[in-house]
């Protein structure tokens, strides 16, 4: 009788129990060990919460659209409706529910494909083996492969600790029984952008203190214009080239201050100023795993760690933070680990999206790519233009493309739009299978139709109408 090979997953978040997933159909025997609630922060503290709180606030803003494209909102005695108001408790409580639904699904998954879960603290004692921490005692689990997958956390300060009240974390904010009225945000970068339009959009006095001359520093800087742009238009305070130095309680608000001595003052404050990797204390470094300066796991294209037999995945590596990357660095760690086919990690053709509204979706070479690479070229046309985006009352967004000189392949792509995280998968298809810009113009589309405006880039790009 053929011996299962044995695997055990630290952490039961995408990276983990996609993993697990994996593993289990390819025969193994799986151990996932987890302390937080299966699914991870991206289930239960960050990404289901937070796009679940994101959908309200677009749906409260569809209220302002309603009056541009000619629907006036009454109520049954034929009076004016002037705004809509959100009961943040009510939301929190839908969000709660709907994260504990979605973990709840995943280990009832998990259980279906015969994989065990263990609730608890892992520690790697060797490359072969992982000591348990639970409740009721400790346990010794033995591995022939294990895959570190135990995310991250967000960074904190020592001059602005979280208090769960009126100094929060991403992690904190769906336990707020009513809506923020005057809520700071500290970070500019994607999680800050995201819920500070959140909250804007649900009826928060918004103040965003950003450290870069634009919003949204790490994303394309014309779709973070335009995303600054919107958030100014709808009343959000941006404090532009600003660093926070402390926050405190002070009476029934907070207080920031900044590097340069101004104080801003709101009663309460999100800081978002990154995350951490959970690394420390789980027996890396003590059985040989390389770690980054910044402390994230190093791995290769396949997720191997420095030490043979032990694979990394997610948020803990560092290699992009995202839900979708963890799980594909999960789900390729466990087919290299037991034998399967598999194609190393092409960040190159990773599509992420930024959910503020409008939404910025990115696939493949940025701008800046292309204004280093002469052999890059680039169109950029405004949605303002596309008929179905007029019927939709769409003022804000664009379609941009970069393919190769001369042979017209397609590198890459920006898309401003709502919606865009779905607008993005043409041109990431694009990109995956190094389709040319004839190719992408020539694939009929709808008329009329957002992805209208996606092909007729790729003909503007086509090499000989250059």
């Amino acid at each position: 009788m053929t011996h299962a090979t044995s695997v055990v997953i630290l952490g039961g978040g995408p990276g983990g129990y996609e993993a697990a997933l994996v593993a289990a159909h390819l025969g193994a025997d799986v151990t996932v060990v987890d302390c937080d609630g299966l699914g991870g922060a991206a289930v239960l503290t960050d990404v289901v919460p937070s796009k679940t709180l994101i959908g309200t606030a677009d749906y409260l803003g569809g209220f302002e659209t309603a009056a541009h494209l000619g629907v006036r909102l009454e109520d049954h005695e034929g009076d004016e409706l002037t705004r809509a108001r959100a009961e943040l408790g009510a939301v929190n409580a839908r969000i709660r529910d709907l994260a504990e639904a979605q973990s709840s699904d995943i280990a009832t998954r998990l259980g279906e494909v015969g994989v065990r879960v263990v609730r608890g603290r892992g520690r790697l004692v060797s490359a072969t083996r992982v000591l348990v921490e639970t409740d009721a005692g400790t346990e010794t689990v033995d591995a022939d492969v294990v895959l570190v997958a135990t995310g991250a956390t967000p960074r904190v300060l020592p001059t602005a600790q979280p208090d769960g009240e009126r100094i929060l974390t991403w992690k904190q904010l769906y336990d707020l029984p009513e809506l923020p009225e005057r809520l700071i945000v500290v970070g500019s970068g994607v999680t800050g952008a995201e819920l500070a339009q959140a909250y804007l959009g649900l009826g928060s006095d918004v103040t965003l203190v950003s450290s870069r001359e634009l919003v949204l520093p790490q994303e394309d800087q014309d779709a973070a214009a335009v995303i600054e742009d919107v958030f100014r238009r709808r009343g959000m305070t941006i404090l532009n080239r600003s660093r926070m130095a402390a926050a405190e309680r002070r009476g029934d608000g907070v207080v920031v201050t900044l590097e340069d001595g101004r104080e801003v003052e709101g009663s309460h404050v999100l800081i978002a100023v990154g995350a951490v990797p959970r690394t420390e204390g789980i027996g890396l470094e003590e059985v040989g795993i390389d770690l980054t300066g910044s402390g994230h796991v190093d791995v290769d294209r396949v997720s191997r760690t420095s030490v043979r037999g032990v694979y990394a995945a997610g948020d803990c590596t560092g290699v992009f933070p995202l839900a979708s990357v963890a799980a594909m660095q999960g789900r390729t760690a466990m087919a290299h680990a037991l034998g399967d086919a598999v194609t190393p990690l092409r960040m190159s053709a990773v599509s992420s999206n930024v959910f503020t509204d409008p939404e910025i979706a990115t696939v493949g070479v940025s701008a800046a790519d292309a204004e280093a690479n002469s052999d890059i070229e680039a169109v950029m046309m405004p949605l303002s233009r596309n008929p179905r985006a007029k019927m939709l009352g769409i003022r804000e967004g664009f379609v941009k493309l970069f393919a190769y000189r001369g042979t017209g392949t397609v590198l890459g792509g920006v898309i401003v739009a709502q919606r865009a995280s779905e607008l993005i998968f043409p041109v990431a298809i694009a990109v995956q299978n190094r389709l040319s810009v004839d190719q992408v113009a020539s694939t009929s589309t709808v008329y009329p139709s957002l992805t209208g405006t996606v092909a007729e880039s790729a003909r503007r790009l086509h090499p000989t109408q250059r």
